[in-house]
């Protein structure tokens, strides 16, 4: 059976068009209102309260370390962002990251590293996440 491509498939005399009104001022009002959901003190209030929370996580020896951590909170056009950091630095290398990952020691040995970043710091990413889907929808 011979099938002949004509046929099958027949010739289009017009284009498709499309047509659309209307324009994009509802979303960007929204997105607008929203940009400006946290302010610069309800970061503050979530750094400090990570510093507590690392603070309380973090293994103890001497203190030092559980003492030294700190925050900073950037805020730009694009948006804002909270970092957490520790100043206790020990032969060049931050002692929070070591506990964190581990280490070699002098003799050739290894301090397996312990995971208490992580688990200290997730329950305030997921307080952050829950208020500010509060309030976006809120908006």
């Amino acid at each position: 059976m011979k099938l002949e491509r004509d046929k099958l498939i027949p010739e289009v005399d017009s284009m498709i068009t499309i047509k659309q009104r209307g324009d994009f001022s509802k979303l960007t009002g929204y997105l607008e209102r929203i940009k400006h959901v946290f302010k610069a003190s309800d970061l503050d209030k979530y750094g400090r309260k990570g510093v507590e929370l690392l603070s309380e996580a973090t293994p103890v020896d001497s203190g030092l370390t559980a003492s030294s951590w700190d925050y900073s909170v950037d805020i730009s056009d694009n948006g804002a962002s909270i970092s957490f950091f520790n100043t206790n630095i020990n032969d060049g290398a931050p002692k929070a990251i070591l506990l964190q990952y581990g280490h070699g020691t002098r003799n050739g040995g290894w301090v397996a590293g312990r995971d208490y970043i992580n688990p200290a710091i997730q329950p305030l990413f997921d307080e952050i996440a829950n208020e500010a889907w509060k309030e976006v929808t809120r908006v």
